[in-house]
């Protein structure tokens, strides 16, 4: 028997896969609360970003702050095309957006829902929630200790528990197992400014540009949005996620630098502009500006005290050179984060130094495998953490599976 304790993405996906290769082996999902699937239902804002068109292996690994070397070989057996294909086979065709994020052609994360529960039923999966393991012991067997107060015994234990900012929610893994976890760290938050220059812009979204935060080496190029809190957008979310531990050292105070010119430096587009003044020397100042939004053109111009109607004749190189300046690092001091939607993620979790990569079995206790956001792996926004958890759950589910044969 497998006990599965966890009824979220990879929980569900470890079930229904391993009873499906191995139709003897009994399976029971066990769920601590009263939801299931609940990051499936709230993902892509109800919509579901199941995975990434990112084809290349190397390419798809570099979307992981922690664990990407790590997760190469389960990626290489399992990615985006084989989660492609699994969900053609139960007639659900996924649909790619320009961004690469690969969503149910319902555009409802219901279809996600419905359909796993559809493959636990046929493969007979039985779920039980409000029912959590409290802690194990592996003697042949693992002897759960259940918060319902009975036990339970299995053959094969796969944790997908999720990941969790509090460190008591895994304390029943390392009392039990003698696992060590790399302390849970929030990653994907949107950046507080509440004293921002940008007040009054809220809604305003910038195409392209580069984010970088004082003292921190990772920048991010991509699209930013100011909001009534701060700046959020893909490119913030996704540096959140790569100097998720360096911003807990700083309490989430730190200076952010935006270039919303990203392929210059101040000095090339200062000379870029010099260049404009000389040809076109009867063009405003609005010229120079003319990719951004009108109104983020507008206050920059405010806060350098010039303005956006000067013909470039008019204006001196000092003037071009403050501007250049703050266009390429417009600076906002961050004052703490707001956890991105619903779409909470944690840094942190298992250490995957005492876990086998290839198939997600503990190095530590035989038959005891871990899967999804439980391990310490992260993935950046865009489908990324639900394809690890697809990942890792089928490399647990396919050992599982093939183990269970041969006892047959």
């Amino acid at each position: 028997m497998l006990v599965v304790a966890g009824g979220g993405a990879a929980g569900f996906f470890g079930a229904i896969n391993a009873a499906a290769l191995c139709p003897e082996l009994k399976v029971i999902i066990l769920e601590k609360t009263h939801k299931l699937l609940s990051k499936v239902r709230i993902s892509g804002g109800g919509r579901c970003n199941v995975t990434h068109a990112c084809y290349d292996n190397k390419l798809l690994s570099e979307n992981y702050p922690r664990g990407r070397r790590e997760l190469r070989s389960v990626l290489q057996n399992f990615g985006p095309q084989q989660v492609t294909e699994w969900f053609a086979q139960r007639k659900i065709i996924l649909k790619t957006e320009d961004d690469g994020r690969m969503f149910p052609s319902s555009n409802n994360s219901e279809t996600i829902i419905q359909c796993y529960l559809s493959e636990a039923e046929k493969y007979h999966v039985e779920i039980r929630t409000g029912v959590g393991v409290v802690s194990f012991e592996k003697h042949e067997k693992f002897v759960l200790s259940l918060t319902d107060k009975t036990a339970l015994s299995c053959d094969y234990l796969l944790v997908t528990t999720g990941g969790s900012s509090a460190p008591k929610n895994y304390e029943w893994i390392t009392q039990s197992s003698g696992h060590k976890i790399i302390a849970p760290l929030p990653s994907l938050f949107t950046f507080n400014i509440p004293d921002s220059p940008l007040h009054g812009l809220e809604g305003v979204a910038v195409v392209n540009a580069k984010v970088s935060l004082s003292g921190i080496k990772q920048n991010v190029t991509g699209p930013v949005l100011i909001t009534h809190w701060g700046v959020s957008g893909p490119a913030v979310i996704r540096l959140s996620a790569w100097a998720a531990r360096e911003l807990f050292e700083l309490g989430y105070n730190c200076m952010v630098r935006i270039n919303f010119f990203p392929e210059e430096n101040a000095e090339t587009l200062k000379q870029k502009f010099i260049s404009e003044r000389t040809l076109s020397p009867n063009q405003t100042v609005q010229h120079l500006l003319h990719s951004l939004p009108q109104r983020l053109r507008q206050r920059i111009c405010e806060l350098v005290s010039i303005s956006m109607h000067n013909s470039l004749g008019n204006i001196s190189n000092s003037q071009i050179n403050v501007l250049a300046n703050k266009l390429t690092s417009f600076e906002l001091m961050m004052k703490g984060k707001t956890t991105f939607k619903e779409e909470f993620v944690t840094s942190g979790g298992v250490s995957l130094k005492e876990v086998n990569m290839q198939n997600m079995e503990s190095k530590l206790v035989n038959n005891l495998f871990f899967a999804g956001e439980v391990l310490d792996i992260d993935g950046i926004t865009g489908g990324f953490n639900f394809q690890a958890a697809w990942s890792t759950s089928m490399a647990a589910a396919q050992t599982i599976a093939g183990r269970c044969k041969q006892k047959l």
